[in-house]
């Protein structure tokens, strides 16, 4: 993300065959600029409560490995811990998964990544945190460029606490982020839109470099 992309941003002008100018705003019209809306419940309680007990059968992951809790998600999808059959499954892409699992310590740049990620995904979408980096900043506490209390910068539905937490405890996680989900309790991705100037304003305070609209669908 330097120079190169820096100049793929820039206003420009390019020709049509005919060679009519046409101004190009990349930030424009490569991004929607629509705010984020709230996502709407069923109002009949059995068409809901269904909806919620077959997303929690089913999660489709997003991993962003980070640090060294990237290192502790590899082991579940072996044949020893096996979260295939718990409904767990692994995504290449935002557009394909509705679990964001944030596993370490993010510097300031990697947030940036990271929100323009998670705002990519499909809604209702949740996020799992990974390790004391992503509580309290872990042993980077006090570094310039590492973050702290991701839920600041992002709606977090679980932590799963640990330097660095075990696969065993990713699965607890993932057991209660199920109950939170199966009890309809799963839209704190509703709280990013409902409160999308107070996410704004706290990304806004640690990113000096913002070159992307303020959402990027």
């Amino acid at each position: 993300m330097g120079k190169d992309y820096k100049e793929h941003i820039e206003k420009r002008t390019v020709y049509s065959p005919e060679g009519e100018p046409i101004e190009v705003d990349p930030i424009k019209d490569y991004f929607c600029e629509d705010l984020p809306e709230v996502e709407k419940k069923s109002s009949v309680k059995i068409i809901e409560d269904f909806r919620n007990w077959a997303r929690s059968r089913s999660l489709w992951i997003l991993g962003f490995g980070t640090g060294c809790g990237a290192i502790e998600m590899r082991p579940l999808m072996t044949p020893k811990f096996d979260a295939y059959r718990y409904g767990i499954q692994w995504r290449p892409t935002p557009r394909q998964a509705d679990v964001f699992v944030i596993s370490g310590y993010l510097s300031v740049k990697t947030l940036k990544r990271v929100i323009r990620t998670y705002e990519q995904m499909q809604g209702p979408k949740y996020v799992m945190a990974l390790g004391s980096c992503t509580i309290n900043g872990g042993m980077y506490w006090d570094s310039y460029n590492t973050i702290n209390r991701l839920d600041h910068y992002l709606p977090v539905d679980v932590y799963v606490a640990g330097c660095m937490p075990r696969p065993e405890a990713l699965l607890a996680g993932f057991d209660q982020l199920k109950k939170i989900i199966r009890e309809g309790r799963g839209y704190k991705s509703n709280d990013y839109a409902e409160n999308f100037d107070w996410y704004k304003s706290n990304q806004k305070k640690i990113i000096k470099d913002w070159d992307m609209p303020d959402y990027n669908w």
